[in-house]
């Protein structure tokens, strides 16, 4: 998809957009798509598009997952989770229905925020501002972005993590195929694990890396700890590669579990930094997960700061 249909398909759809570059090299920020990025490089969305949800409304009968590069509320799962403050599993309304603004703007930079009220699978409200603070670099065939992510509670009242964990989690979305894989450094095991399915054939040693394959054949996903320092996503047929690093957390901070577990249970000691999520729907994640302190309190912000370089090799005719 080019630049310019992604752009047709917002106006088709009458939702809001900034861009921050240009239709070359560039980031799209839907502003009524819950924030999503759209990474454009030598004037191709390299990011995944699911046309129908620009175009539609999620509702509580079936949630439009945009693609791009999304903002969520962690943990998903678990009696402090977002997904489940309903019976069945939905992304908060609040956040699929919110309208990002513009705080400030420039070629290269942009902030936009919104007003998200969050309730928790306990029933707990929690007011908040989801913030993105998106900065790009681009030379030839590469994007560099820097987005710094943030949660600020706007609340009264202090919650403990009994009561309430909260944390900035960034899911960048692309169209996977055979060859498909992601890599990061050799880590000790006890940092890489299984989030719900087994998926130890999808992964291997090698040269000093991990390398877990992503070509859509399982649907699973490995859960990466503190000491594993960045990921990168490799996409032969696209000659593209993704490579994600996200800062380490303050000390007055801990890394959670962001597991989707039944609400019915509490959340475990895991901590996820980042994580690899592979779908047979053609379709997969390199995340990355901020952290949370014991309390939080009044104007408390989570914030994480993420970069993620974008190469591509492209014969320009």
């Amino acid at each position: 998809m080019t630049a310019n249909e992604l752009i047709t398909l917002f106006e088709e759809g009458s939702k809001r957009y900034t861009l921050i570059g240009n239709l070359e090299n560039g980031v799209l920020a839907g502003l009524d798509l819950e924030g999503r990025l759209f990474t454009i490089l030598n004037g191709e969305v390299v990011s995944l598009v699911n046309p129908e949800a620009i175009l539609g409304v999620t509702d509580r009968r079936e949630y439009l997952n945009p693609g791009g590069d999304g903002l969520l509320p962690a943990p998903e799962g678990t009696c402090l989770g977002y997904e489940y403050s309903t019976e069945k599993w939905r992304v908060p309304p609040a956040l699929t229905g919110a309208r990002f603004k513009i705080t400030s703007e420039s070629n290269n930079r942009a902030v936009i925020e919104a007003e998200v009220d969050l309730i928790n699978a306990s029933g707990l409200g929690i007011p908040t501002i989801f913030r993105r603070a998106i900065e790009i670099n681009s030379q030839a065939k590469t994007l560099t972005m820097k987005v710094i992510e943030s949660i600020e509670y706007i609340g009264t009242k202090k919650m403990t993590n009994e009561e309430c964990l909260l944390t900035p989690w960034t899911l960048c979305q692309f169209n996977c195929s055979p060859g498909c894989e992601v890599i990061f450094p050799e880590v000790d095991a006890s940092q890489v694990w299984d989030m719900y399915d087994d998926s130890r054939s999808h992964r291997f040693l090698a040269d000093g890396c991990w390398h877990v394959k992503t070509d859509s054949t399982l649907r699973y996903q490995v859960g990466l700890g503190e000491k594993v320092p960045w990921i990168e996503l490799i996409l032969p047929d696209r000659n593209l590669r993704v490579k994600r690093s996200a800062t380490l957390l303050h000390e007055d901070q801990n890394y959670i579990d962001i597991i989707d577990a039944p609400p019915e249970e509490k959340p475990s000691d895991k901590g996820v930094r980042y994580s690899v999520y592979s779908d047979t729907n053609g379709f997969m994640e390199i995340e990355a997960a901020g952290g949370c302190p014991e309390i939080i309190k009044p104007n408390s912000t989570m914030s994480l700061e993420v970069i993620t370089e974008f190469k591509q090799n492209i014969d320009k005719k």
